[in-house]
Protein backbone atom coordinates (compact mmCIF):
# COMPACT_ATOMS: atom_id res chain seq x y z
CA UNK A 1 0.00 0.00 0.00
CA UNK A 2 3.17 2.57 0.78
CA UNK A 3 4.10 1.40 -2.36
CA UNK A 4 1.48 2.10 -4.61
CA UNK A 5 0.80 5.41 -2.84
CA UNK A 6 4.72 6.78 -3.55
CA UNK A 7 4.39 5.34 -7.32
CA UNK A 8 0.75 7.30 -7.73
CA UNK A 9 2.38 10.92 -5.96
CA UNK A 10 5.57 9.98 -8.23
CA UNK A 11 3.65 9.60 -11.43
CA UNK A 12 1.15 12.73 -10.39
CA UNK A 13 4.87 14.76 -9.70
CA UNK A 14 5.89 13.73 -13.34
CA UNK A 15 2.46 14.51 -14.78
CA UNK A 16 2.54 18.16 -13.41
CA UNK A 17 6.24 18.82 -14.08
CA UNK A 18 5.60 17.69 -18.11
CA UNK A 19 2.27 19.58 -18.45
CA UNK A 20 4.53 22.81 -16.71
CA UNK A 21 7.27 22.30 -19.36
CA UNK A 22 4.58 21.96 -21.76
CA UNK A 23 2.80 25.85 -21.01
CA UNK A 24 6.57 27.48 -20.39
CA UNK A 25 7.47 26.10 -23.63
CA UNK A 26 4.36 27.49 -25.33
CA UNK A 27 4.84 30.80 -23.86
CA UNK A 28 8.45 30.94 -25.11
CA UNK A 29 7.18 30.83 -28.28
CA UNK A 30 4.81 33.51 -28.12
CA UNK A 31 2.14 31.82 -28.45
CA UNK A 32 -0.57 30.56 -25.06
CA UNK A 33 -2.67 29.02 -26.81
CA UNK A 34 -2.97 25.07 -26.87
CA UNK A 35 -4.91 22.30 -28.56
CA UNK A 36 -7.89 21.03 -26.96
CA UNK A 37 -8.01 24.16 -23.72
CA UNK A 38 -11.56 23.52 -23.53
CA UNK A 39 -11.79 19.65 -23.48
CA UNK A 40 -13.06 19.47 -19.82
CA UNK A 41 -14.10 22.54 -19.09
CA UNK A 42 -16.86 23.04 -22.56
CA UNK A 43 -16.22 19.50 -24.00
CA UNK A 44 -18.82 20.47 -26.58
CA UNK A 45 -17.60 24.06 -27.53
CA UNK A 46 -16.35 23.05 -31.22
CA UNK A 47 -19.10 21.28 -31.93
CA UNK A 48 -21.47 24.46 -30.85
CA UNK A 49 -19.94 26.67 -32.79
CA UNK A 50 -19.19 24.01 -36.02
CA UNK A 51 -23.25 23.64 -35.81
CA UNK A 52 -23.91 27.26 -35.66
CA UNK A 53 -22.23 28.00 -38.45
CA UNK A 54 -23.77 25.29 -40.35
CA UNK A 55 -27.10 26.62 -40.07
CA UNK A 56 -26.25 29.67 -40.85
CA UNK A 57 -23.99 28.73 -43.92
CA UNK A 58 -27.13 26.73 -44.78
CA UNK A 59 -29.26 29.63 -45.02
CA UNK A 60 -26.60 31.92 -47.00
CA UNK A 61 -23.30 30.49 -48.10
CA UNK A 62 -21.86 34.30 -48.74
CA UNK A 63 -21.66 34.18 -44.62
CA UNK A 64 -18.56 32.05 -44.95
CA UNK A 65 -16.06 34.64 -46.33
CA UNK A 66 -17.56 37.41 -44.22
CA UNK A 67 -16.61 35.54 -41.20
CA UNK A 68 -13.25 34.68 -42.64
CA UNK A 69 -12.85 38.66 -43.03
CA UNK A 70 -13.81 39.57 -39.88
CA UNK A 71 -11.66 36.88 -38.20
CA UNK A 72 -8.71 38.44 -40.16
CA UNK A 73 -9.42 42.04 -39.36
CA UNK A 74 -9.87 41.11 -35.68
CA UNK A 75 -6.24 40.12 -35.47
CA UNK A 76 -4.49 42.16 -37.37
CA UNK A 77 -5.72 45.06 -34.93
CA UNK A 78 -5.00 44.42 -31.68
CA UNK A 79 -4.35 40.84 -32.17
CA UNK A 80 -6.95 38.48 -31.81
CA UNK A 81 -8.81 39.58 -29.03
CA UNK A 82 -12.62 40.00 -30.36
CA UNK A 83 -11.96 43.86 -30.03
CA UNK A 84 -13.68 44.04 -33.79
CA UNK A 85 -16.61 42.68 -32.13
CA UNK A 86 -17.49 45.57 -30.33
CA UNK A 87 -20.28 47.99 -30.69
CA UNK A 88 -20.28 51.48 -29.36
CA UNK A 89 -19.22 54.80 -30.66
CA UNK A 90 -15.77 54.96 -31.71
CA UNK A 91 -14.75 51.14 -31.54
CA UNK A 92 -13.51 49.19 -34.28
CA UNK A 93 -16.44 47.92 -35.77
CA UNK A 94 -17.45 51.34 -37.11
CA UNK A 95 -13.82 52.62 -38.66
CA UNK A 96 -13.79 52.54 -42.12
CA UNK A 97 -11.96 50.30 -43.20
CA UNK A 98 -13.87 47.98 -41.38
CA UNK A 99 -17.27 49.26 -43.69
CA UNK A 100 -18.87 46.10 -44.56
CA UNK A 101 -17.76 43.40 -42.16
CA UNK A 102 -20.30 41.07 -41.89
CA UNK A 103 -21.10 37.43 -39.56
CA UNK A 104 -21.16 39.00 -36.61
CA UNK A 105 -24.67 37.46 -36.19
CA UNK A 106 -23.01 33.91 -36.20
CA UNK A 107 -20.55 34.83 -33.29
CA UNK A 108 -23.64 35.79 -31.42
CA UNK A 109 -25.53 33.31 -31.78
CA UNK A 110 -22.83 30.96 -31.34
CA UNK A 111 -21.79 32.72 -27.57
CA UNK A 112 -25.48 32.47 -26.24
CA UNK A 113 -25.41 28.61 -26.53
CA UNK A 114 -22.37 28.59 -25.28
CA UNK A 115 -23.55 30.70 -22.25
CA UNK A 116 -25.86 28.46 -22.27
CA UNK A 117 -23.83 25.15 -22.22
CA UNK A 118 -20.73 26.58 -20.24
CA UNK A 119 -21.61 29.77 -18.85
CA UNK A 120 -17.95 32.41 -18.97
CA UNK A 121 -16.01 29.72 -20.22
CA UNK A 122 -15.49 30.43 -24.21
CA UNK A 123 -14.06 33.56 -25.22
CA UNK A 124 -15.34 34.89 -28.57
CA UNK A 125 -11.93 35.69 -29.90
CA UNK A 126 -11.88 31.49 -29.85
CA UNK A 127 -15.39 31.62 -31.51
CA UNK A 128 -14.30 33.94 -33.87
CA UNK A 129 -11.14 31.58 -34.75
CA UNK A 130 -13.04 28.40 -34.73
CA UNK A 131 -15.75 29.88 -36.69
CA UNK A 132 -13.62 31.23 -39.37
CA UNK A 133 -11.81 27.76 -39.84
CA UNK A 134 -15.22 25.92 -39.95
CA UNK A 135 -16.50 28.69 -42.64
CA UNK A 136 -13.39 27.38 -44.63
CA UNK A 137 -14.02 23.91 -44.93
CA UNK A 138 -17.97 24.58 -45.32
CA UNK A 139 -16.97 26.44 -48.84
CA UNK A 140 -14.74 23.12 -49.67
CA UNK A 141 -11.64 23.72 -47.84
CA UNK A 142 -9.55 21.55 -45.85
CA UNK A 143 -9.99 21.11 -42.07
CA UNK A 144 -6.88 22.37 -39.92
CA UNK A 145 -7.05 22.17 -35.96
CA UNK A 146 -7.35 25.60 -34.05
CA UNK A 147 -5.25 26.35 -30.64
CA UNK A 148 -8.05 27.87 -28.49
CA UNK A 149 -7.24 29.43 -24.62
CA UNK A 150 -7.62 33.19 -25.99
CA UNK A 151 -9.06 35.88 -23.81
CA UNK A 152 -10.70 38.41 -25.21
CA UNK A 153 -9.33 42.44 -25.19
CA UNK A 154 -10.99 45.26 -23.35
CA UNK A 155 -10.20 48.09 -25.60
CA UNK A 156 -11.55 48.70 -29.12
CA UNK A 157 -10.81 51.87 -30.84
CA UNK A 158 -11.45 52.53 -34.60
CA UNK A 159 -8.25 54.56 -34.89
CA UNK A 160 -6.05 51.39 -34.43
CA UNK A 161 -7.95 49.86 -37.60
CA UNK A 162 -6.47 52.46 -39.78
CA UNK A 163 -3.26 50.04 -40.15
CA UNK A 164 -5.44 47.27 -41.82
CA UNK A 165 -3.98 46.33 -45.46
CA UNK A 166 -5.72 48.61 -48.36
CA UNK A 167 -7.20 47.05 -51.46
CA UNK A 168 -5.06 49.61 -53.43
CA UNK A 169 -0.96 49.01 -51.83
CA UNK A 170 1.79 47.54 -53.10
CA UNK A 171 3.41 44.22 -52.73
CA UNK A 172 5.91 46.31 -50.69
CA UNK A 173 3.33 48.05 -48.55
CA UNK A 174 1.68 44.53 -47.93
CA UNK A 175 5.11 43.09 -47.05
CA UNK A 176 5.48 45.76 -44.28
CA UNK A 177 2.47 45.34 -42.50
CA UNK A 178 2.26 41.75 -42.82
CA UNK A 179 5.89 41.12 -41.28
CA UNK A 180 4.98 43.72 -38.72
CA UNK A 181 2.29 41.04 -37.19
CA UNK A 182 5.28 38.42 -37.58
CA UNK A 183 3.76 37.04 -41.04
CA UNK A 184 6.61 36.29 -43.75
CA UNK A 185 5.65 36.58 -47.97
CA UNK A 186 4.42 33.09 -48.10
CA UNK A 187 1.81 34.00 -45.34
CA UNK A 188 0.97 37.30 -47.06
CA UNK A 189 0.27 35.24 -50.51
CA UNK A 190 -1.42 32.49 -48.45
CA UNK A 191 -3.33 34.54 -46.48
CA UNK A 192 -4.80 37.09 -49.03
CA UNK A 193 -5.86 33.63 -50.77
CA UNK A 194 -8.80 33.25 -49.00
CA UNK A 195 -10.10 35.98 -51.31
CA UNK A 196 -11.03 32.50 -53.07
CA UNK A 197 -14.57 33.58 -51.50
CA UNK A 198 -16.08 36.49 -51.31
CA UNK A 199 -16.67 40.03 -52.80
CA UNK A 200 -15.61 43.23 -52.92
CA UNK A 201 -17.44 46.89 -53.41
CA UNK A 202 -16.88 48.56 -56.84
CA UNK A 203 -15.35 51.53 -55.20
CA UNK A 204 -12.76 49.74 -53.76
CA UNK A 205 -11.36 48.91 -57.71
CA UNK A 206 -13.19 51.52 -59.76
CA UNK A 207 -9.94 53.73 -60.83
CA UNK A 208 -8.74 50.30 -62.19
CA UNK A 209 -11.75 50.38 -65.06
CA UNK A 210 -11.59 54.04 -65.94
CA UNK A 211 -8.98 55.96 -64.70
CA UNK A 212 -5.81 54.15 -63.42
CA UNK A 213 -3.18 56.29 -64.35
CA UNK A 214 -4.79 59.94 -63.93
CA UNK A 215 -5.56 59.95 -68.02
CA UNK A 216 -8.43 58.19 -68.39
CA UNK A 217 -6.79 54.81 -68.91
CA UNK A 218 -7.92 51.43 -67.24
CA UNK A 219 -4.75 49.51 -65.26
CA UNK A 220 -2.50 47.90 -67.79
CA UNK A 221 -2.30 44.47 -65.72
CA UNK A 222 -5.75 43.96 -65.97
CA UNK A 223 -6.71 40.79 -68.75
CA UNK A 224 -8.26 43.77 -72.22
CA UNK A 225 -10.85 40.37 -72.81
CA UNK A 226 -11.55 40.57 -69.10
CA UNK A 227 -11.94 44.84 -68.95
CA UNK A 228 -15.82 44.58 -70.52
CA UNK A 229 -17.37 42.19 -67.58
CA UNK A 230 -15.88 44.55 -65.33
CA UNK A 231 -16.82 47.39 -66.46
CA UNK A 232 -20.46 46.07 -66.87
CA UNK A 233 -20.94 45.44 -63.36
CA UNK A 234 -18.91 48.41 -62.42
CA UNK A 235 -20.15 51.41 -64.42
CA UNK A 236 -18.21 54.42 -64.25
CA UNK A 237 -20.27 57.21 -62.21
CA UNK A 238 -22.53 53.96 -60.94
CA UNK A 239 -22.94 52.46 -57.83
CA UNK A 240 -20.08 52.15 -55.98
CA UNK A 241 -21.28 49.53 -53.60
CA UNK A 242 -22.10 46.37 -56.34
CA UNK A 243 -21.00 43.90 -55.46
CA UNK A 244 -18.52 41.97 -57.58
CA UNK A 245 -16.40 37.92 -56.51
CA UNK A 246 -13.26 38.51 -55.71
CA UNK A 247 -12.21 35.19 -57.12
CA UNK A 248 -14.82 35.79 -60.51
CA UNK A 249 -17.03 32.30 -61.43
CA UNK A 250 -15.93 30.75 -57.93
CA UNK A 251 -16.84 33.15 -55.12
CA UNK A 252 -18.70 30.91 -53.09
CA UNK A 253 -16.04 27.54 -53.21
CA UNK A 254 -12.35 27.37 -51.63
CA UNK A 255 -10.23 26.56 -54.29
CA UNK A 256 -7.49 27.53 -56.29
CA UNK A 257 -8.66 29.47 -58.96
CA UNK A 258 -8.34 32.53 -56.94
CA UNK A 259 -4.65 31.82 -57.96
CA UNK A 260 -5.05 31.36 -61.27
CA UNK A 261 -7.31 34.39 -61.79
CA UNK A 262 -4.52 35.97 -60.81
CA UNK A 263 -2.11 34.61 -63.55
CA UNK A 264 -4.81 35.57 -66.27
CA UNK A 265 -4.90 39.54 -65.11
CA UNK A 266 -8.01 39.08 -63.74
CA UNK A 267 -7.39 40.09 -60.04
CA UNK A 268 -10.25 42.37 -59.12
CA UNK A 269 -7.94 44.14 -56.08
CA UNK A 270 -4.88 45.74 -57.13
CA UNK A 271 -3.65 44.80 -54.37
CA UNK A 272 -4.21 41.30 -55.42
CA UNK A 273 -3.20 41.30 -58.89
CA UNK A 274 0.32 42.50 -57.84
CA UNK A 275 0.82 39.37 -56.37
CA UNK A 276 1.52 37.79 -59.00
CA UNK A 277 4.29 40.07 -60.45
CA UNK A 278 6.20 41.05 -58.08
CA UNK A 279 9.44 38.77 -58.12
CA UNK A 280 9.27 37.73 -54.13
CA UNK A 281 5.44 36.93 -53.96
CA UNK A 282 5.14 35.29 -57.88
CA UNK A 283 6.43 31.97 -56.64
CA UNK A 284 4.07 31.27 -54.05
CA UNK A 285 1.34 32.68 -56.75
CA UNK A 286 2.40 29.97 -59.07
CA UNK A 287 3.12 27.20 -56.85
CA UNK A 288 -0.57 27.37 -55.28
CA UNK A 289 -2.69 27.28 -58.92
CA UNK A 290 -2.57 23.77 -59.21
CA UNK A 291 -3.26 20.74 -56.35
CA UNK A 292 -3.57 20.50 -52.63
CA UNK A 293 -0.56 22.15 -51.04
CA UNK A 294 -2.67 25.89 -50.70
CA UNK A 295 -5.21 24.02 -48.63
CA UNK A 296 -2.42 23.01 -46.46
CA UNK A 297 -0.36 25.78 -46.03
CA UNK A 298 -3.41 28.21 -45.65
CA UNK A 299 -4.67 26.59 -42.72
CA UNK A 300 -0.76 26.72 -41.54
CA UNK A 301 -1.02 30.44 -42.13
CA UNK A 302 -3.93 30.74 -39.88
CA UNK A 303 -2.82 29.07 -36.58
CA UNK A 304 -0.19 32.01 -36.75
CA UNK A 305 -2.17 34.09 -37.58
CA UNK A 306 -5.09 33.43 -34.99
CA UNK A 307 -1.80 33.87 -32.73
CA UNK A 308 -0.98 37.45 -33.14
CA UNK A 309 -0.92 39.01 -30.11
CA UNK A 310 -3.27 37.11 -28.14
CA UNK A 311 -4.48 37.57 -24.40
CA UNK A 312 -4.08 33.92 -22.58
CA UNK A 313 -4.20 33.45 -18.63
CA UNK A 314 -5.14 36.23 -16.55
CA UNK A 315 -5.29 38.96 -19.17
CA UNK A 316 -8.22 40.16 -20.81
CA UNK A 317 -11.92 38.62 -19.86
CA UNK A 318 -13.91 36.00 -20.84
CA UNK A 319 -17.06 38.53 -22.53
CA UNK A 320 -20.86 37.52 -21.96
CA UNK A 321 -21.73 39.04 -24.78
CA UNK A 322 -19.32 39.19 -27.67
CA UNK A 323 -20.61 42.46 -28.73
CA UNK A 324 -19.87 44.34 -25.02
CA UNK A 325 -17.45 44.55 -22.58
CA UNK A 326 -18.44 42.72 -19.22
Amino acid sequence: MEGGFFNTRFLFLVFYVVMLANDLLVNVHGQGTRLGFYSTTCPRAESIVRSTVQAHFNSDPSVAAGILRLHFHDCFVRGCDASVLVDGSGTEKTASANGGLRGFEVVDDAKKQLEAACPGVVSCADILALAARDSVVLSGGVRWEVPTGRRDGRVSKASDAENLPGPSESVHQQKQKFAAKGLNTQDLVTLVGGHTIGTTACLFFTNRLYNFDGNGNPDPSINPSFLPQLRSLCPQNGDGFNRVALDFGSQNRFDTSYFNNLKKGQGILQSDQVLSSDASTKPFVQRYMGGKIFNVEFGKAMVKMSNIEVLTGNKGEIRKKCSAFN
